[in-house]
C-alpha cells in the first residue's frame, strides 16, 4: 500500500505532481485525501517515522475528533471572521458522516465533544484508507530541506527533489515538540515573504510563583468546578491543582487568551450566588471550613479557609470578615508566573497571518499555489474537538480548490 512506503526517492519521474502536502497530521492527510479524490496527484511528506502522532494522543487516546457545536465564536484569531467560510462549507456533521461511513463507533462525552469508542487509531486508519483509495502517496521519515519556486515549486528533501504545481503546508505549530513539532511552516512562510504573527503556547497549564506554590502545594491533585474569567471571556469547567500550578479544562481554555503578567479571576463556587449566601448562614455554629466542605473537597476547604478565613463559627464572625471571605471565594485573583510552555501546550496560538490567505481556499494571496492549513494558521480553537474541526474544514477548503 502506498502509505507504508518510507524509503527511497519521493518522486519516481521528472513530471511534477499536482501538489505536495507537507505534514502527515490531521489537516495534511485529510487535505490530501480530499484533493486525491478529485483526481489530483498528491504526495504527503511527513518527517516523523509515522503519521498522525498528535492524533494518537488526543482525547486521552480516544481522539475528540470534532465538536458538533463548532462555530466561529469558538475560535481565537487576529481576524475572527476568517474561519467562517471554511467552517460553514465543511461542518462537524460532514465529518461525522465520514466516520460513520467507515463504521467507527463514537459517542458524545460532554459539551458536544465527539470521541471514538475505541482508539484514536481508528481515525488515523480512516484517513490513511481515504488517502489510499484516492491514490495519495504518503511518505514518512522524509526531511524537508527547502521549498522554492523558480517556476514550479521545488521541494528539496532528504530523499530527493520533487517538483509540484502546488504546495500545501500542514506542518502544525510548535506544541508537543516531543512528537516532532517544529517551526517549519513558519519558516516556509517567511521565505516567501508571508507574515507570521507572534506565537505562544495555548491550551496549556499555568505555573505559579514559589510563594503561591508553598501555600497551595498541599492541594496538588485536588480538582473542583470553577469559572475562570479573563478579558471578558469566561469558562466554567474543572480546575486541577498540580505540583507546579493549576491545570484542568477551565485553566487550559483561558490560557489561550492570557498574556504574561496578566491576572485571571477565579470563581471557586460558580453555582452559588455571589452575594449573600454566606451571610445567610450568619447564625450557623459551623465554621467557614465546615460550611465550604459541603461544596468543596475537605482538603481544599481546610487549606483555603486557613489562608483566607477564620476558625471561629460563622455566628461569631463579623459581617466584614464574612464579606472578605466571600470575595476570595467568588473572585480569587491570581497572576500566573508563566505557562508550562510548548512541551505541555495542546496548540499554538498565532501563526500565519490570515490576511495573507484567502479564507475560501487557504491559498496565499501573494504566492499562487502555496496553501497553509490547520494549526500553522492563526486560528486557535477551544478545548474539546474544535481544533480538529478547523483542521478538517481548512483542509477541505484547500483540497477542493486545487
Amino acid at each position: 500500500m502506498r502509505f507504508l512506503c518510507s524509503c527511497g526517492h519521493v518522486n519516481d519521474s521528472q513530471r511534477p505532481v499536482d501538489a505536495v502536502v507537507i505534514g502527515g497530521g490531521a489537516a495534511g492527510l485529510f487535505c490530501a485525501a480530499t484533493a486525491g479524490a478529485r483526481g489530483k496527484s498528491i504526495i504527503v511528506l511527513e518527517h516523523q517515522d509515522r503519521v498522525g502522532k498528535k492524533i494518537a494522543i488526543s482525547g486521552g487516546g480516544r481522539c475528540n475528533f470534532t465538536n458538533v457545536n463548532a462555530g466561529p465564536e469558538n475560535y481565537l484569531s487576529s481576524q475572527p471572521d476568517f474561519c467562517k467560510s471554511a467552517l460553514a462549507r465543511y461542518t462537524p456533521w460532514d465529518f461525522l458522516e465520514l466516520v460513520e461511513r467507515h463504521g467507527i463507533a463514537y459517542h458524545e462525552k460532554k459539551l458536544g465533544q465527539q470521541f471514538c469508542d475505541g482508539s484514536a487509531r481508528d481515525i488515523i486508519d480512516m484517513l490513511l484508507q481515504e488517502c489510499d483509495a484516492a491514490g495519495v502517496n504518503v511518505r514518512t521519515s522524509v526531511r524537508i530541506d527547502s521549498v522554492s519556486k523558480p517556476d514550479r515549486f521545488r521541494i528539496e528533501t532528504s530523499a530527493g527533489t520533487i517538483e509540484a504545481l502546488a504546495v500545501i503546508v500542514a506542518s502544525g505549530g510548535r506544541s508537543f515538540p516531543k512528537l516532532g513539532a517544529t517551526d517549519l511552516g513558519y519558516r516556509i512562510a517567511a521565505n516567501f515573504g508571508i507574515r507570521v504573527l507572534e506565537c505562544r503556547p495555548g491550551l496549556v497549564p499555568f505555573a505559579l510563583d514559589p510563594a503561591s506554590l508553598e501555600e497551595l502545594g498541599a492541594l496538588s491533585g485536588v480538582a473542583l468546578p470553577v469559572a475562570i474569567a479573563h478579558r471578558g471571556t469566561r469558562f466554567e469547567e474543572a480546575m486541577l491543582f498540580t505540583h507546579r500550578g493549576i491545570s484542568g479544562p477551565a485553566v487550559l481554555q483561558i490560557s489561550s487568551f492570557w498574556n504574561p503578567g496578566e491576572p485571571i479571576a477565579v470563581d471557586l463556587l460558580p453555582h452559588l450566588p455571589g452575594d449573600g449566601w454566606m451571610r445567610g448562614q450568619e447564625r450557623s455554629v459551623s465554621t467557614p471550613a465546615a460550611l465550604l466542605a459541603s461544596h468543596w473537597p475537605r482538603r481544599f476547604a481546610d487549606t483555603w479557609t486557613a489562608r483566607h478565613g477564620t476558625e471561629r463559627p460563622i455566628s461569631q464572625t463579623s459581617a466584614r470578615d464574612l464579606e472578605a471571605l466571600t470575595r476570595t471565594v467568588h473572585a480569587w485573583t491570581l497572576t500566573p508566573a508563566s505557562t508550562e510552555g510548548y512541551p505541555k501546550a495542546e496548540v499554538t496560538v498565532g501563526g500565519i497571518d490570515p490576511l495573507a490567505l484567502s479564507s475560501r481556499t487557504m491559498e496565499a494571496r501573494s504566492v499562487p499555489g502555496l496553501y497553509f492549513i490547520g494549526e500553522v494558521v492563526d486560528v486557535t480553537g477551544w478545548l474539546g474537538g474544535y481544533n480538529f474541526q478547523w483542521a478538517w474544514a481548512s483542509a477541505h477548503a484547500a483540497g477542493e480548490s486545487l
